[in-house]
């Protein structure tokens, strides 16, 4: 043990020379671990062919897997030897977790010495605001997690064992729990999604479920259950347990139901007729498609109708819906709903002429509504940008562009067929997207928060600026 603390020690004091903040360390640590994904899919035991794949190939899909994305390059179920699919399937549940997240709770079943820095590094990585009870959160988060996963996968497994065989069915059954909770979108079971499972109701409402567990956030996890057992105690009604949960998880609980509610209703006018998605099914199944993608919108990336035969109408929404994701502290990306919300509520308050920002009766501090309003601000140029260039270097048109664009960088997996037929160029650029889409709301969010630089010290004298 004393071998093991001098060991942490070291590595405290390293860090500290070298003077890497958690802003940094953040996306540093899931740079080494796409690294080291990309060298075991480059081994010839990890393709179905044994040979070994290209490195292009393994780096896009380790970077899909870790930024939990599932956009591919290669069919992962025929291209991928087992041991290729058991390495996405550990990928997708680091990168879901969080690199951090993993790496300390191996440390906790070590018994390593937590310092200070392993705290504040924990906290930053899970977006949490309190300096203490990091340890006691994440204990809380791996077991709910693994819970919520082996339910999923025995629900799975009743259906896909029968289909598939035994060995073939479990296994495809975890790793699509896990892909469905961690909003990955990968499988192993046929090349298009869920699309020949379309009408399956045990499939199709297990994987929503598991979407929206994972989306979520794990904060709203705790306060729900917490509000829950309470009022059970306490016998109150539903909805004065809904009015003393926390106004963070009552945003997220009313935006996350409207957000699919609303996308659904909006995919179904739109592709109501469309014969080539949901025109040929009976009204039960396009209400189920229909729910299906709009929770898939929002960075689940499973598709249960052909993606490239969605109307103009329903790309459009699914940009809104990818753009903004899941919520903060779970396994979704995008710029977050409670982000979104917040830099709508400020626009709002402006024109209603509004001195503060309340929600729920409590006042929003003005830095994280600077902060909200940088992550989109940041967000839509990065769009932007990297729709240009892939654009410019594919050559393809703006839908198509614009879908694959968003559905990478709000770590989505969605694609109209593009993904594969991508150059290299177009595949860097769309690594990058990923990365980018996964730690870049986090790091922005971090720098933000912490810009108390010298320059605040002091006040300047008011200028003035036309704008309208």
């Amino acid at each position: 043990m004393k071998k093991d603390d001098d060991t942490s020690t070291n590595l405290q004091n390293a860090l500290e020379r070298l003077r890497i903040k958690p802003v940094q360390l953040i996306p540093l640590s899931f740079l080494i671990v796409i690294a080291f994904g990309t060298l075991l899919l480059m081994m010839p035991i990890a393709t179905s062919a044994e040979e070994p794949a290209g490195f292009l190939t393994a780096l896009f899909t380790a970077t899909t897997s870790i930024c939990v994305t599932g956009l591919v390059v290669v069919d992962t179920f025929s291209y991928w030897s087992l041991f290729g699919q058991l390495v996405i399937l550990i990928l997708i549940q680091v990168g879901g977790l969080g690199v951090v997240a993993v790496g300390s709770m191996f440390m906790l079943l070590g018994k390593k010495k937590f310092f200070l820095r392993n705290r504040m590094l924990l906290g930053d990585s899970l977006n949490l605001d309190a300096r203490r009870g990091q340890l006691q959160f994440l204990i809380r988060m791996f077991r709910g997690v693994f819970i919520v996963e082996a339910c999923g996968a025995i629900l799975r497994a009743v259906k896909l064992v029968p289909m598939l065989g035994v060995g073939q069915g479990l296994w495809a059954s975890l790793f699509q729990s896990v892909s469905a909770f961690c909003n990955a979108g990968m499988d192993v079971i046929g090349p298009d999604s869920m699309i020949s499972l379309r009408t399956s109701n045990l499939l199709m409402w297990t994987t929503m479920i598991l979407i929206i567990l994972g989306g979520l956030g794990f904060v709203v996890w705790f306060d729900l259950s917490d509000g829950i057992r309470t009022g059970i105690r306490q016998h109150f009604s539903p909805a004065k347990i809904f009015r003393r949960l926390p106004e963070h998880t009552k945003v997220v609980l009313i935006v996350t139901l409207t957000l699919i509610l609303g996308g659904a209703a909006i995919v179904f006018g739109a592709e109501y007729a469309n014969p080539s998605t949901i025109g040929g099914m009976g009204l039960k199944d396009k209400i189920l498609n229909c729910l299906f993608q709009s929770v898939t919108f929002r960075t689940a990336g499973f598709a249960s109708i052909p993606q490239e035969n969605l109307t103009e109408i329903s790309c459009m929404t699914g940009y809104v819906l990818m753009f903004i994701g899941g919520s903060p502290v779970g396994t979704a990306g995008g710029i977050k709903t409670v982000t979104a919300f917040l830099f709508f509520i400020n626009a709002f308050s402006y024109v209603n002429g509004k001195k503060e920002n309340v929600i729920f009766h409590k006042r929003v501090p003005e830095e994280v509504m600077k902060k909200s309003a940088a992550i989109v601000f940041v967000s839509l140029v990065t769009v932007f940008v990297i729709t240009l260039l892939i654009m410019g270097v594919e050559g393809i048109n703006q839908t198509d562009a614009l879908y694959e664009v968003t559905s990478a960088l709000g770590t989505v997996g969605l694609s109209r067929a593009i993904t594969p037929t991508l150059g290299r160029t177009g595949r860097i650029i769309i690594t990058v997207a990923m990365f980018l889409g996964r730690v870049g709301p986090i790091s922005m969010a971090l720098f933000f928060a912490k810009g108390t630089g010298a320059d605040n010290t002091f006040r300047h004298a008011d200028g003035k600026f036309y704008v309208g």
